[in-house]
């Protein structure tokens, strides 16, 4: 009776932490999965990521960087015009403009099959709009990029995504 007490006392814990932490969605033309953000560990970055989705500024771009068994990347606004797809992710053109500001690095937050991350162009602080999923543990990156949340849903869609896939929509649910 007491381990089934604690049990519920865990999973009401569980679900009220969830329900603090935003949660973006991502539509994909290869499916649909979750991302809960971890905002006590990367606050600027996570406001950051979500004013973004919530501007609309993810939807309609492409993979811009698949490789399988490492990482899917995508952020750059460029990625929308196929023409320029030599151009995708790279250069100061391949973000929103405005760099979050801080290097928010977490030894609690690790690269591992999941981890949501923000690329930045050689430091943290410069990290801005483009977003990356793990799709193996790398901790050689640990403590070099931001973690800002992890897939908790559709786990099996990023290893699916390849360069010119297209982001439908972004959106966040609080």
């Amino acid at each position: 009776m007491l381990f089934a007490v604690l049990l519920a006392s865990w999973f009401r814990l569980e679900s009220t932490a969830l329900q603090d932490h935003p949660v973006v969605v991502v539509e994909t033309s290869r499916g649909s999965f979750e991302i809960e953000t971890f905002p006590e560990d990367a606050p600027k970055s996570v406001a950051h990521v979500i004013e973004l989705v919530k501007r609309g500024f993810y939807d309609g771009q492409r993979i811009h960087r698949a490789l399988p068994g490492f990482l899917v990347q995508w952020g750059d606004p460029r990625s929308r015009d196929t023409a320029q797809e030599g151009e995708w992710g790279r250069g100061t053109a391949a973000s929103s403009g405005t760099s979050v500001g801080a290097a928010e690095l977490s030894k609690k937050r690790t690269h591992t099959k999941g981890a949501v991350g923000l690329a930045h162009p050689g430091t943290p602080a410069q990290a801005d709009s483009q977003i990356y999923v793990m799709l193996a543990d790398r901790p050689e990156l640990n403590g070099r990029y931001a973690v800002i949340g992890r897939v908790i849903a559709g786990d099996e869609v990023p290893a699916r995504l390849e360069r010119g896939d297209l982001i439908l929509r972004m959106s966040v649910r609080e």
